[in-house]
């Protein structure tokens, strides 16, 4: 989570694509008003994280850990600032599994909250 935040915060798409299983990773979004599911990719916010001017800051909290040493699954509620302003939040889970190369994120599903829907 740690190195996910810095790529995040550093703009370092290509770092934080290396965090991902390249093939078959999952990317879902869940929007809470109107129940609505996004397909999305890594790529995509690696993409944004790469090309935007605007100062990114995932924050996480009540983070939840469930292991057996090869897989695992980490939940958590997070609020995404952008330009120190609060632009989604939410809950988050990622299902990692660790190969030869350490640990790395199979899935991403969230639950979503845009600050346009919420306000």
């Amino acid at each position: 989570m740690d190195s996910f935040h810095e790529a995040v915060v550093s703009h370092d798409g290509a770092r934080l694509s290396t965090l991902f299983i390249p093939e078959g990773s999952t990317w879902l979004n869940v929007l809470k008003t109107p129940a609505t599911v996004r397909v999305g990719s890594y790529q995509d916010f690696a993409k944004f994280v790469s090309t935007t001017k605007s100062q990114l800051d995932p924050k996480h909290s009540h983070i939840q850990i469930h292991t057996d040493g090869t897989i695992a699954s980490v939940y958590f509620d997070f609020v995404f600032l952008i330009d120190g302003r609060e632009e989604n939040k939410g809950s988050e889970t990622w299902q990692l599994v660790k190969g030869g190369e350490g640990w790395r994120i199979a899935a991403i599903t969230y639950s979503s909250a845009p600050r346009s829907l919420s306000d």
